[in-house]
Formats: C-alpha cells, structure tokens, sequence
C-alpha cells in the first residue's frame, strides 16, 4: 500500500494535452520526411551463394536481360559492319589548286620554270583530294578501332571507301613529291613547299555515324527470357545459380528504371504517415499508463523523442542512398542510454519502437526486427548499473556476441555446408560493437545537455579524494565521519528495497556539507565546548536550519546535481529543529510559538532513497546518545524515529510503501547492532 502515490489522479489540461500532440507531430513528421519515398533494391546476392532473404516474387512484368559479357560480345559482332560516315568538301580541294595556281604566277615559276611541273602537280592534287584527305587523330581512330572502310558522303549520296586508300597530310605530301621521280626532280618539288597546299577535307559526320551505329544495335536483343508478375523467382536457402543470378540483376537493373507514379507516392506517404503515427502514439500511450512523470520532467522526455527519431532518421539516410550497411549503427545504444538515465521498461519500449519504424524502410524488416531486439535486451541486462567504463567494454561484447550467435543460428538453417556463410555480416556487427563503445562519451554529453547524472558521475563524486570531500573531512571531521556512516547505512536500506543505492550513498556523502560553514555549533564537531550555550534557542536553531541553505550555496558552487542538491535539501524535510523548540516551549509555558521560525525549509522527501536518508539521517544521530547498545535500545530506538516520521506526514508525497519502510527498519537495527558491537575485554597474563 503506497503511502501516497505520485501517480494520483491529475485534473485534465489542454495545455498539456496541445504539448503531447505537438511533440508527436514533430516526432512524427521528422522521421517521416526521412524515410524512403520509393522502393529500394536492398538485397544482397552473389553467384553460388545461398539466398539469405524470405521468398521473392516479381511484383511486375519484366525482361530476362542478358549479362554484361554476352552483350558485348554481340555488341562487337555487329560492329565489325560498322561504317562511319565522312563529309567531303569538294570546294576544299578546288580551293588549294587555285591557291597554287596563284603561288606559281607569282613566285614559283622561278623555281621550277618548266610548265609542265605545274600541270603535274595539279593533277596530283585533283587526285588526292578526289580520294579524300583525313587529319592525323581521325585515321588513327580508324586504325584503332579497326575500321577497314568508311562511308564518304558527297551531297546527297554516300559511297564506300577504303581505309588503307585514304591520305593524312603527311601522306598526301609523300605522295605528291614521289608521284613520279623518274620525270620531275624531287628536290625542286620540295623546294616549293607543297605542304602549304594539302588540308583535310574529310570531317566526320556524327550525327550520321551515330545512326548508323544505332540502327545497326537495334537489332541487337538485349533480353533471353522473361518473367511473369508474381512468379517466383528465388526462396529463403535456395542457390544463386546463373539464370537465377542473370533474372535478380535483371529484378534490379529494371527497378532503378521504374518510376512511382505521383498516385502511388501518396499513398506511400499516407502509409508511411499512419505507420509511424500509431507507433508513437503507443509511445505516448505507454508513458501515460506507466511513466507519466516523465512528462513533468523535460529533460527525460526529450532524450527520448531525440533518441527515437535520430536512428530511424540515421537509418533512412544510409538506405536511401545506399550508404554501407544499416547493421553497422549501433541501435543498442538507444536502450543501453535509456536505462542508464531513467528505467529497463521505458529503455526497451523505445527500442522497439525505434527498431519497428526502421524496420519500413528495409527489404528484410522481420529479421533485422529480430536481430535488434535481441541485441537491445542484451544491452539492457548487460548494463543495468554503470559505474565503471569497463562495464560498458562488456557490453558492447555482450551486443556484439548476440549479434553473431543469433545470425549464426540464422544462417545455419538455410545453408548446405559453412562455406556459404556470408561473412560480410559478422564484419557489419564488429563494426557496430566498436561504434557502442561510443556511448561512454557520449554520455557525458547527454548529461550536461538535459541535466542527467550517471552512476558514473555519482561514483565520482563519492570519491572522498575530490576536493570537497577532503575539505570536509579537515573541517567538520565528525559530520565527514557521519556521512561515511550513512552513507553505509542508506546504501544497505537501498539495496533492500530495490531503490538507487549509488545515488543515496553519494547524496549521504553530500547532504551535511552545510555544517562546513559552522562546524563548531554541531556536536559531532564539538570539542567539550558548545558554542550555543551562548546563544538564545531561536538563534541556535537558526544556525542549525541554515546548514540546509548553506548547503545549497555550497551545492552550487561546486556545480553539484541536482539530484544531489534534492538530498541536502530534503533530508530534514520540514521537520522541527525538536531540541530547540521544545527547549524554548519549556522555558516559555504560557506563549504562542511560531513553529516556523524552528522549522526546517524542506521539502519533504519525495523519493525512495530521499526517504531513506531522512530515516537513517535521524535514526544515526540518535544511535550515538543512547546509554548502552543492546538490542532491544536499537530496536526501540528506530522504531520510535521511523513511526513518527510517518505520523508527522514526513513521506507523504513519497511512493514508498509500508513493507518498504519494514524492510529499511529490519536493515537499520542490524546495521546498527553491528556498527555498535561490544568488544570483549582481553586477559591479563598472571604473574
């Protein structure tokens, strides 16, 4: 029975309920944007492999196309008939005649005087360029690629022509100078500079030549088969054989050409929409019913929204543009952050919901739904208290090891003998184990962003080395050595309750700092002089109250928790400073005494382990006045405290129940007993 729930009936808000929708939306719309608008061919296939994915059947019409080798091949075939086509320019060639006609009116007639050089050499020219001249790189071309005839285009009709007869301007020069040196003298035809009368007057025609390229391809088939909608083509464990191997590249070769109509992406928008949609609103559902003051701590609530759209965000990217494997990112970390910071309930519903909104974008949704949630419990029972950074060394192990045991087991199912295992896989999962190591630092992150502590950062803090702690043990020595006492005793209570034993031992560390300011007015702290002789009651619990706010102040300039800051705090509640005030009731009978000026400035506890600090804060301090220590005083004494605690209202708004107050009671007698054990008395030996 709950003392008082926290969970207790709250009025309705439209203001809280206009916050959950907007945070859906947002949540909703983000990842939806992401996600793959068009469908992807995501298998993975190799020849004599064994097909890993479910069965696959074709989800439309397509053709059977043949294989890169095949269809060069029959590519080079029909290119052996390939002609290119060349334009030639007539004018060109009557052009460089009347050039030279020109030159040997005017100067070359001193060179060679006979006339009938000239009408040799014009005869030569008027043969080359009725043959054709070509540039150097176009015959090379030719050569290269093996072309022994062209097609010569002369206005509007085209003859056939042999490579091997056409000239460059090198050879049309040779040719000129050495048509006929028995009757012209080569030195004085090359003395003339005949170069200067040779260009090309072939040029390649390329809108001709690519179609002719292209008619002659249309013959070529590009396919040797087809394939039927909703035929089958493979099945989980069957072998990739060649025709099988041809007909899935032909599957994705056909899929990457098709194209969603605009009809069918809005639809894919709406599923999309009302898939992740009821997803999250489960989400929100299941924090209504079981975590709803998450929704009173935005710290928490938006680490799991984040968390929530980041992977399925991160895992849209990766497959929308095929970048590596989705098996890489480490999705274990989500609960394994999750449980660290809040609870394993919460940890491993946002894990499944982030794994099932992934799982849309994916060709093989049901087992990567299989392999992250197994991965994910793992992570989460791997790391239930983080306090060392080797802890996290394990899990990643941990996650790692289930990974490949779960595929394993997967793979042996479907395959004939080991070697067909596919190996890339258990590389994909290394990878993500060292990426999981990640979490460590990016904890510390986290923390500082939406305001968390770890058990890391608690075990830190309770290190009696830092700088706070050896300044409290130098200055107030007896509240140093009472808080190392509680700290014992409330770690016990916590651990019998199922409460947070790391946060309490660091709170009970903490929670006197306070008495650093004033150690002297403290009677742990007294030497045989009690400095509030010397002061009125009113002042002397004023100074006691103040080692609350004193140490808040303190709290804050060490950059304390704050679920430090709550124990220092809450440990007196708003109790009565009892000495004091009852003393001053004694001295004045018959007056009005205003409580709050010997009052406490609370709050009360609200947590478990706030609680049990109040109780064995009180219950510790009063062990130490107690005339002898038997048994039965402890007992009486705990008893006495604990019950009225619970009568003056102290754990009201405390989700502590009656069995675990029993149960802390039962701790704090035996820890007590044993810490105030007596010694036996040693013999003397007779002389």
């Amino acid at each position: 029975m709950l003392m008082k729930s926290l969970h207790r009936e709250q009025p309705f808000s439209y203001k809280e309920l206009l916050y959950k929708c907007a945070i859906s939306l947002v949540t909703v719309a983000v990842i939806v944007y992401f996600l793959p608008k068009e469908g992807k061919f995501n298998y993975q296939f190799d020849i004599n492999k064994p097909w890993k994915y479910g069965l696959l059947q074709a989800s439309f019409d397509f053709p059977i196309y043949k294989g890169d080798e095949q269809i060069q091949k029959e590519q080079d075939s029909l290119m052996a008939f390939y002609q290119p086509y060349y334009e030639i320019d007539k004018t060109q060639g009557e052009q460089m005649i009347q050039k030279f006609k020109d030159d040997y009116n005017k100067n070359l007639r001193n060179i060679i005087p006979v006339p009938a050089y000239q009408h040799h050499i014009e005869r030569i020219l008027e043969v080359i360029y009725e043959k054709g001249v070509v540039s150097m790189d176009d015959l090379a071309s030719l050569k290269k690629e093996g072309r022994n005839t062209i097609r010569v285009v002369n206005k509007n009709t085209s003859s056939q022509l042999p490579t091997e007869e056409l000239y460059t301007t090198k050879q049309a020069y040779e040719a000129l100078i050495n048509s006929d040196t028995v009757h012209y003298n080569k030195v004085l035809l090359q003395r003339c500079n005949l170069n200067n009368y040779i260009t090309p007057n072939l040029t390649y025609d390329a809108s001709k030549s690519e179609a002719a390229k292209q008619d002659l391809l249309s013959g070529l088939s590009w396919a040797n088969g087809f394939v039927m909608n909703g035929q089958k083509i493979i099945d989980r464990g069957e072998i990739i054989d060649q025709h099988t191997y041809d007909i899935l590249r032909s599957l994705q070769k056909e899929w990457s050409k098709r194209s969603e109509t605009a009809a069918e992406k809005r639809l894919t928008l709406i599923g999309q929409i009302l898939f992740v949609t009821i997803l999250i609103v489960a989400f929100m559902v299941y924090l209504e019913l079981f975590r709803r003051d998450y929704y009173g701590k935005k710290g928490s609530l938006y680490l799991l929204f984040i968390l929530i759209t980041f992977f399925p965000v991160l895992s849209s990217i990766m497959v929308e543009h095929a970048f590596l494997s989705v098996y890489i990112v480490p999705f274990a970390m989500i609960p394994m952050i999750i449980r660290i910071f809040l609870d394993s309930r919460t940890a491993f519903m946002a894990h499944v919901i982030s794994i099932l909104i992934c799982s849309i974008a994916l060709r093989t949704p049901h087992e990567f739904i299989l392999l992250q949630t197994v991965a994910g419990m793992a992570g989460i029972y791997s790391l239930r208290e983080l306090s060392q950074r080797s802890q996290l060394l394990r899990s990643a192990l941990i996650v790692t090891c289930s990974y490949v045991i779960l595929y394993l087991a997967l793979d042996l199912i479907h395959v004939n003998n080991v070697a067909q295992l596919s190996t890339h896989m258990y590389i994909n999962f290394i990878i993500n184990g060292i990426l999981l190591l990640f979490t460590y630092p990016l904890l510390f992150i986290l923390e500082k962003t939406f305001g968390f502590t770890s058990n890391v950062t608690l075990v830190e803090l309770s290190n009696i080395n830092n700088k706070l702690m050896r300044e409290m043990s130098e200055v107030a020595p007896g509240t140093f050595q009472h808080s190392l006492q509680l700290a014992n005793l409330t770690a016990a209570a916590a651990n019998s309750i199922g409460a947070n034993s790391q946060l309490v031992r660091t709170g009970a560390m903490y929670h006197d700092i306070g008495k650093m300011m004033n150690p002297a007015f403290f009677t742990e702290n007294q030497s045989g002089v009690n400095p509030h002789n010397q002061l009125s009651y009113k002042q002397s619990a004023q100074i006691v109250i103040n080692h609350v706010t004193d140490g808040m102040k303190l709290a804050d300039k060490y950059n304390l928790p704050k679920v430090i800051k709550d124990f220092i705090c809450t440990h007196h509640g708003r109790g009565l400073t009892k000495y004091f005030y009852i003393s001053y009731q004694n001295e004045h009978p018959g007056e009005e005494i205003d409580k709050e000026a010997f009052r406490y400035p609370g709050p009360n506890p609200f947590t478990k382990e706030q609680a049990i600090l109040t109780m064995a804060d009180s219950v510790e301090a009063a062990s130490r006045s107690l005339p002898e220590y038997t048994e039965e005083s402890i007992s009486n004494l705990v008893d006495k405290i604990i019950d009225a605690q619970v009568q003056e209202g102290y754990f009201k708004e405390c989700p502590i129940t009656f069995k675990d107050i029993a149960t802390v009671k039962a701790v704090f007698k035996e820890k007590l007993k044993t810490m105030y054990h007596t010694r036996i008395s040693y013999p003397e030996l007779k002389k």
